[in-house]
């Protein structure tokens, strides 16, 4: 990572969002940072899409290590990245931006590996079949880390037919994961055969999940929004006894994940979820 050159000034990070108000992302890096003893400044920027190039240059040209971009700057961020890494190519969008030697910036997307991180405290990946709800640019995050991280099947559901086998042919190509679209419908009957379901519906924009039948108790099923309350998804497959990870989880070991490719320090998961439910609830 890049340091400024002059070593008395704070190291500066922000997040650029459109909104970027109601954003608990300042919040939760502000009390990292002062668990880890780091004095860095983060600030939270509303930036309207059509000026994204300008705000980047910015980031570049003021020497800070980088941004989160939040709502439609991801996607519109990743034609205007220096450098790409897999993760974002294959999603469409960056979530985290970083900069390297001489303000190059480098963007990744970070969602994906949060999903699997949140999983993995619950269940064991490899060899399970596993449902993806949602082909947006975080249903392709998941969808990729879920592939690399051994599952035997991926069966992908979006309200576009044609992103969803967009994401289907994208991920057989790999040759990992065999993968299979289940049509969109307002009942979706999820195989007997899925153990894991993944919900990466966005939050905003009113769209609603498709009701889910088939959860059971030996499922663990995941919601990527971050929501102060049970949502449709969440309360489904808790009344069917699953294991529920909420999206509140989800950001928590994304923003872990975004820390340390900044800092190079681990951070303290349930010291962020203590921090977001504070945040909800003010």
């Amino acid at each position: 990572m890049p340091t400024l050159a002059n070593a008395a000034l704070q190291d500066v990070v922000s997040l650029l969002g459109c909104p970027a108000a109601g954003n608990p992302a300042q919040y939760l890096f502000e009390r990292a940072f002062a668990a880890a003893g780091l004095d860095w400044r983060f600030l939270s920027l509303e930036v309207a899409p059509d000026r994204l190039g300008d705000a980047l240059a910015g980031v570049s040209a003021l020497g800070f290590r980088g941004c989160i971009l939040a709502g439609p700057l991801r996607r519109q961020a990743l034609p205007l990245m220096g450098q790409s890494s897999p993760s974002a190519s294959f999603a469409g969008a960056a979530s985290l931006v970083h900069t390297g030697p001489e303000g190059l910036l480098v963007g990744h997307m970070t969602d994906g590996r949060g999903v699997l991180a949140a999983l993995r405290m619950h269940a064991e990946i490899s060899a399970e079949h596993v449902f993806v709800l949602g082909a947006g640019a975080v249903g392709r995050a998941a969808a990729l880390e879920l592939s690399l991280a051994g599952a035997k099947e991926i069966l992908v559901a979006n309200r576009s037919p044609e992103r969803a086998a967009a994401l289907v042919d994208d991920l057989n190509a790999m040759g990992r994961a065999q993968a299979a679209v289940i049509p969109w419908h307002t009942v979706i009957d999820i195989p007997e055969r899925v153990r894991v379901v993944v919900a990466a519906i966005p939050a905003a924009g009113g769209r609603t999940a498709p009701d889910l039948r088939g959860l059971r108790g030996d499922q663990v099923v995941v919601d990527t929004a971050v929501a102060s309350g049970p949502t449709a998804v969440t309360l489904a497959a808790a009344r069917a006894g699953a294991c529920v990870v909420d999206g509140l989880e989800v950001h928590c070991h994304r923003t872990a994940i975004d820390f340390q490719a900044w800092t190079g320090l681990e951070a303290d998961t349930d010291l962020l979820r203590e921090a977001l439910d504070e945040f909800l609830d003010a």
